[in-house]
């Protein structure tokens, strides 16, 4: 298998997995309200736009593993920098580590690019 199939899938979940772990000490912070979206009751198209949004990278672990080399390649660089604007309109939250996993998700984001603008082989 490609090299940079497998570097792309590690890159979106560790993505994931950031993500996942600022939710997690979202929640033990007590910076979290059950049931709330910034203050706002969210409705179920709310729910359903967010769980689209966070099964994106999870979708990409499997898609670097099955997709055809051109179609990836952009797919990747797109969708990162989607996740680099999408994340940027946040920004700054107000604990430390929301702010500090969120640089480090942005590093993520940013090798996806680089691997991914560098991926020059036409292996499917």
């Amino acid at each position: 298998m490609d090299e940079a199939r497998l570097k792309l899938s590690g890159l979106w979940a560790a993505t994931m997995l950031t993500y996942l772990l600022g939710d997690v000490v979202r929640i033990f912070a007590g910076d979290f309200e059950a049931g709330m979206m910034e203050g706002v009751q969210p409705t179920q198209g709310m729910w359903l736009l967010v769980s689209a949004i966070m099964l994106v990278p999870i979708l990409m672990v499997v898609l670097n593993l099955t997709l055809k080399y051109p179609l990836l390649r952009w797919l990747n660089i797109i969708l990162a920098v989607f996740f680099i604007l999408f994340n940027l309109i946040g920004l700054p939250y107000p604990g430390a580590y929301d702010n500090f996993l969120l640089i480090v998700s942005f590093g993520f984001n940013l090798l996806t690019i680089w691997f991914a603008w560098k991926w020059q082989t036409s292996k499917s």
